[in-house]
């Protein structure tokens, strides 16, 4: 082995033991691998910062912005409440209903998205149906990853399997190349959970209504969240008694004391407003404010506020301007690692974060806390802040806003327009009139033009950490070749499996991607595998395509842990799920995927 193939192992290792430690960020670990390349030379400057203009990072922030556009205009959210309402109040039927359409949503969206869409539809449907969560959202998002096993464009992996095929001088992928294949799988998986999967969900109803669950979508109201949250002492109701000569921000320094909202007395009408920095304070206005104790009474010590009362029941007069939502962290948000105070909460969103629950623990003081994945937010602010953040679903999960403020999607007069975009994409992409590249940007581009979505809206949607992931990585597997590290690979897979079957190869590849797929994300598993398992395909003599169709697959078969992906990852907290659920209903259906793909790829695609 020469250095620098031992070189590029050794920064593989590396790469991958950061990302399992969950102490980097995956594009920070990307960022990290293009350096090591252009310092060590392994490769130049150009080769190992040419991953940010391939056309796989283009499609998918293309793609991004075609899954915020189906979510804005309420197409996303319509096709998941007519899917259970007709999945009937039987468990099996919404299971299979859930399946299927996440499922075939995921053919055109983010896996995550549909995911963050599903989480409140299924809490509503939990609710009124009287059944536990915990059985309906795990399935949900197995179907989700499988979507990705069902079109070209589903996920990033099969855009990196595609590309890895024409850099090698062969056809890309099509379309719908590999739908049959994941149609058999899906219906497999839901056969296994309808049947066998079923028995091994957890059924913690109980669990699930005590103080510190998660409520379902829409059927609580706002003083029974704050309940939930241990805040309904923490709410107060002041009077300014002496207009302010310092600036507001002065007079809350050092105080942990938000104003929410503003009530001012007028002749004409009375009128409430959601709290900005800018507003200013006049005798007579009362107040809205949360904190603790302690910092109550320093507030109403101050010679410009009197305390009124404590607030414990709803009040009419604030209830337009002053909304709440209960969120969830995404476990790749920006906020993971910071804490409340250093985010800027109020400059960055809009809103303010007025409590923290983590596990089943309400932390004593939220502000200093350092985030987590996982960690849920209470979070107060004008209502179309709130609104706002139903389309940051890659910071946040919107899993419950009180039934009193429920709101339609922000861009319900353009769903017309967004399917009809939406069908052109297919079409185009099927009919091969362009390339999928340029179907994808044809649709991001009308997107805007038909103002579904505005340009900083659409800009806003892309997740540059997934963008710079997956641009970073691509230079590795370049350089796996250049050393003559795939080769290396390919020599140990033979003295391991031999040459005289390709099926065993098959089988070797996928459990090797698949168990990538545990401490690296599934692009950088596809980026690594793939051009092994083409080079492999090519000693062996044989089509280099189900070797590449069985590292697709196993690079969504991320069943088996819940901090694999981040599409079953944010079930965990809604779903009060623990690390052995995902171990005993995952691995049986990865290996139930491993079989049917090892089976059915060389007769879809002859060796």
């Amino acid at each position: 082995m020469n250095s620098d193939a031992a070189f590029v192992f050794a920064l593989i290792g590396i790469a991958g033991a950061m990302m399992a430690s969950n102490r980097v960020r995956f594009d920070l670990v990307a960022i990290i691998v293009v350096l090591a390349l252009i310092l060590s030379g392994t490769l130049t400057t150009d080769q190992a910062l040419s991953g940010f203009g391939s056309p796989v990072v283009i499609m998918v922030a293309a793609l991004l912005i075609i899954g915020e556009m189906l979510d804005r205009t309420g197409v996303a959210h319509s096709i998941g409440n007519l899917i259970l309402k007709h999945g009937g109040t039987g468990e099996n039927k919404l299971i299979v209903s859930l399946m299927i359409g996440a499922a075939l949503l995921g053919c055109v969206m983010s896996s995550t998205a549909i995911v963050a869409i599903f989480i409140p539809i299924i809490l509503r449907v939990a609710a009124e149906t009287g059944m536990a969560q915990s059985r309906l959202l795990l399935p949900m998002s197995y179907a989700a990853l499988i979507s990705g096993m069902l079109t070209l464009i589903a996920t990033p992996p099969n855009l990196v399997v595609s590309d890895s095929l024409s850099e090698a001088g062969y056809e890309p992928l099509g379309f719908f190349s590999f739908f049959p294949l994941g149609l058999v799988i899906l219906i497999a998986a839901i056969f296994y959970i309808s049947a066998v999967g079923k028995r091994l969900l957890p059924d913690r109803k109980e669990e699930s209504e005590d103080s510190q669950a998660i409520p379902a979508h829409g059927r609580k109201s706002a003083l029974t969240m704050l309940e939930s949250y241990g805040l309904l002492d923490r709410f107060y109701l002041f009077e300014v008694i002496k207009n302010p000569e310092r600036e507001l921000g002065e007079l809350f320094s050092g105080l942990d004391a938000r104003i929410m909202a503003r009530h001012r007395p007028s002749k004409k009408k009375a009128n409430a407003d959601a709290f900005v920095p800018e507003m200013t304070l006049l005798v007579g206005d009362r107040l809205l404010v949360v904190g603790d104790r302690a910092n109550i009474d320093r507030l109403d010590a101050l010679p410009e506020f009197r305390m009124i009362r404590q607030i414990t029941e709803k009040i009419d007069e604030f209830e337009d301007s002053a909304s709440i939502a209960d969120v969830l962290v995404h476990p790749e948000s920006k906020l993971v690692g910071n804490s409340v105070r250093g985010t800027g909460f109020r400059d960055v969103y809009g809103v303010d974060v007025v409590g923290v629950v983590r596990g089943d623990g309400i932390p004593e003081n939220p502000f200093d806390l350092t985030l987590r994945s996982g960690d849920r937010l209470m979070i107060t602010g004008a209502s179309d802040k709130i609104d706002a953040l139903t389309s940051r679903n890659h910071d946040f999960v919107v899993l419950n806003i009180p039934k009193e403020q429920l709101t339609a999607p922000i861009a319900k007069d353009k769903f017309a327009t967004a399917l009809a975009i939406l069908a052109t994409m297919v079409v185009l992409s099927v009919s091969g009139i362009v390339p999928v590249v340029a179907a994808v940007l044809i649709a991001a581009t009308a997107a805007v033009l038909f103002r579904t979505l505005s340009a900083d809206r659409a800009y806003r949607s892309i997740h540059w950490s997934s963008i710079v992931l997956v641009a970073g990585m691509l230079p590795l597997a370049d350089a796996l070749q250049r050393t003559g590290g795939a080769d290396i690979v390919v020599e140990a897979l033979f003295d391991v499996v031999g040459d005289s079957s390709p099926y065993l190869m098959m089988a070797t590849l996928f459990l090797i991607t698949a168990a990538l797929g545990l401490v690296l994300s599934n692009t950088a598993s596809a980026v690594l595998v793939a051009p092994i398992a083409i080079t492999a395909a090519e000693s062996l003599g044989v089509s280099p395509y189900p070797l590449a169709i069985c590292v697709l697959i196993a690079a969504s078969a991320a069943f088996s842990t819940p901090v694999s992906t981040p599409v079953v990852t944010l079930v965990v907290a809604p779903g009060g799920y623990r690390f052995a659920d995902f171990l005993k209903v995952g691995i049986p259906l990865t290996f139930v995927v491993g079989v049917i793909t090892v089976g059915l790829a060389p007769i879809l695609f002859p060796l």
